[in-house]
């Protein structure tokens, strides 16, 4: 009997480099100035916007500053100041609104917030 010797192959596959990119062209350009667009960034800005309000993100009303904490178990939460006194209690977050009470004197006033 012979011995048969263990042949070893290589293969090297080649990738195909393709100098246009047509698989990421969708056939036709974008108009940026159309009113899809605009709106498409719109809302973008408005959910950036909101996510860091929802983060806890500080932001400026009457040069005083202010920042959003979330409450537990699912509850809304409340604004606080730089400091961390409560201001207002949060009722709603929308997309572009953000509503809230609080107590004066006995009496509740109502806080809206525009994003």
């Amino acid at each position: 009997m012979t011995k048969l010797n263990k042949v070893v192959m290589e293969v090297k596959v080649e990738k195909v480099n393709k100098v246009d990119n047509r698989v990421n062209n969708t056939g036709r350009p974008v108009n940026k100035k159309s009113a899809r667009q605009a709106r498409l960034a719109k809302q973008a800005f408005y959910t950036n916007v909101n996510d860091r309000f929802k983060k806890g993100s500080q932001f400026k009303i009457n040069n005083n500053t202010y920042k959003y904490s979330a409450g537990d178990n699912g509850d809304l939460g409340c604004i606080v100041d730089g400091i961390g006194f409560h201001q207002c209690n949060v009722s709603y977050i929308g997309r572009t609104k953000v509503q809230g009470y609080s107590f004066v004197l006995g009496k509740k006033v109502n806080v809206e917030l525009n994003l």
